[in-house]
């Protein structure tokens, strides 16, 4: 079996204990080296073969861990994150298919979900937004037409915006065909991991914050009325009925 796993946001105690078990098993890790922490990598065999993905082209990559596979070893594909957003896992899991190698795939933390907590906010706020929109910006990666940031940006709800930071003056300028100027945004950097570091304002000052930080990679940028809402829940009011509490 070949396992794709999630190796969470860096820190590596939000490792799945899954994720983490497989990393100590592993004969072979094929591993993301220009985005996955070292003190991830700690957690693997010291005789564990280590073969950073960077460089190589999807042949490539594929052919060592089938190599590996046929051998009987234990093959960790190691992406940061959750293998499921910007993964690049399709083409992989396809060529796999075509060769008749079984994997599996094992969820990890989002980098959208430790930055929320960095920033300590929920995405769903009671009485607020009940939509959270994972998107990017259009690069060398085309964004289909109507999912553009300035289409998404009109249904204002919660955004989390992937691979994007470098270009924050269109992002900014696209969200302010549809979120208000005074929106609340945040940019996280690196989140989770030791050189986190969160800048926050309001949508119309994107851009020069982001320039004044200096923050040109490893970051995500948040937005919506989520990080300054304070809604509140009835889950918990004495007043409120259901099935496991019959209410005061």
């Amino acid at each position: 079996m070949i396992y794709f796993v999630g190796a969470g946001p860096g820190d590596p105690e939000l490792l799945t204990v899954k994720g983490q078990r497989l990393l100590q098993q592993a004969d072979l890790i094929v591993y993301t080296g220009s985005l996955v922490p070292l003190q991830v990598m700690d957690c693997c065999r010291a005789d564990a073969v280590k073969i950073n993905s960077a460089p190589l082209t999807l042949q490539e990559i594929i052919a060592v861990m089938v190599e590996h596979h046929h051998q009987g070893r234990l093959v960790v594909r190691l992406h940061t994150g959750d293998p499921s957003l910007y993964g690049a896992i399709g083409e992989q899991m396809k060529e796999l298919d075509r060769l008749g190698v079984p994997y599996e795939i094992v969820p990890g933390v989002s980098s959208f979900l430790a930055a929320a907590a960095a920033v300590k906010k929920e995405y769903t706020v009671p009485g607020g937004s009940q939509t959270v929109i994972i998107t990017r910006l259009a690069g060398r990666t085309p964004v289909p037409p109507e999912q553009s940031l300035a289409s998404l940006a009109r249904h204002k709800g919660s955004m989390a915006i992937f691979l994007s930071v470098g270009m924050a003056r269109q992002v900014q300028q696209e969200l302010l065909q549809g979120y208000p100027p005074a929106t609340p945004v945040a940019v996280v950097e690196r989140a989770s991991q030791p050189g986190e570091r969160v800048i926050q304002g309001q949508l119309s000052d994107l851009a020069r914050l982001v320039q004044e930080a200096g923050i040109t990679r490893t970051a995500l940028i948040l937005v919506g009325d989520f990080l300054t809402c304070q809604g509140q829940s009835q889950l918990y009011n004495g007043e409120f009925k259901h099935g496991y509490r019959p209410g005061e």
